[in-house]
């Protein structure tokens, strides 16, 4: 047997000739097992180099105690940090986590949610692909009473608990202040516009447009997907009117990335001749030039929050709740074109 290599519970009742049962319970002090052979037990397990397997062992007693994550995006700083929230609130409270993607897939998406439920987690916390549009497979969860929260991107909110921002208010107030610091024809650029995330802030980019009683004009708006190549297209497309606008409001930070490049390209500044503002706030928004205004997410605690809910309803409490962690705007140079104007 290699020593460096880690063994199970299994190979260790193999090679002591006593029962898998024997050896967990001496190596958790179980007074069932006689001193003796508890010493020799633990003794092999540590020259053995024996780690507990939290997953098998709660597969054994029938009680996995595991949290299935699904996002989108594994590797942006925004999906990170909700995980962050997630895993530490989880593990505070005896549980593992198992984190998927979907890569913004419906169909990665659905086979996300077949591999957790195939591996038995207790419950799921999941962000919708942005090409979802069909909810079925949510909706048999529901029918089988899978405990699930939604985090940011969600649906069936009559079925499940979610976590989402006040994404009317803040796309609302980030308009304003596009009209507040010098800005006069604010575009909005958007993902495709069967997500609920992306109707909330478009209504709220609306909103503060109807409030300043300044014309509702549809091809200042660009929605088709969330991405950089997204963003850069969508800025391209404003640019080439005829009358474009000097501000755009892009509801994620990769957007407004892609927006910036267009606005560069175009040999305009930033913010003199486009204001920007972005939405999320990734860890690039401070070191893009100009620094990016951004509408900044609670991430960590969003991931708390979500998942707080799901061990209230492991916990049996089944009520239904809407959560909403408040964003903040964090004004950076892309988005004041009135320098000295106080907002």
């Amino acid at each position: 047997m290699d020593k460096k290599k880690p063994v199970s519970l299994k190979e260790l009742a193999i090679e002591l000739g006593v029962s898998i049962s024997t050896v967990s319970r001496a190596l958790k002090n179980s007074p069932e097992i006689g001193k003796e052979m508890r010493e020799k037990i633990k003794a092999l397990a540590k020259e053995r180099n024996y780690r507990p397997n939290p997953f098998a062992m709660s597969l054994l007693k029938n009680s996995p105690r595991i949290i299935g994550i699904i996002v989108p995006d594994i590797v942006t700083h925004y999906y990170s940090s909700i995980i962050s929230g997630i895993n530490d609130k989880a593990h505070e409270n005896g549980y593992s986590t198992i984190i998927t993607s979907s890569y913004e897939q419906f169909e990665k998406e659905k086979k996300c949610l077949e591999d957790l439920i195939n591996i038995r987690v207790e419950g799921i916390i999941a962000c919708l692909s942005q090409d979802t549009a069909d909810y079925t497979h949510f909706e048999t969860l529901a029918e089988q009473n899978v405990p699930m929260v939604f985090f940011d991107r969600i649906c069936l909110t009559d079925k499940f608990s979610s976590v989402i921002t006040n994404n009317v208010e803040s796309s609302q107030e980030a308009t304003e202040h596009f009209l507040s610091t010098g800005s006069k024809r604010v575009a909005f650029i958007g993902g495709a516009n069967h997500l609920e995330i992306v109707k909330l802030r478009k209504h709220g980019y609306l909103q503060a447009l109807r409030e300043r009683k300044i014309p509702i004009e549809r091809e200042l708006v660009f929605c088709k997907r969330i991405g950089y190549e997204a963003g850069y297209e969508g800025a391209r497309y404003l640019l080439s009117l005829a009358n474009p606008p000097d501000a755009i409001l892009a509801m994620t930070d990769s957007l407004a990335f892609g927006a910036m490049k267009a606005i560069k390209e175009a040999g305009l500044t930033i913010p003199a001749d486009v204001a920007l503002i972005g939405y999320t706030d990734e860890l690039h928004a401070n070191y893009v030039d100009p620094p990016l205004t951004a509408v900044t997410h609670q991430t960590y605690k969003m991931g708390e929050t979500a998942c707080t809910l799901l061990l209230e309803q492991l916990g049996g409490v089944g009520k239904v709740n809407q959560v909403v962690v408040p964003c903040i705007l964090s004004v950076r140079g892309s988005s004041i074109k009135e320098v000295n104007h106080v907002d």
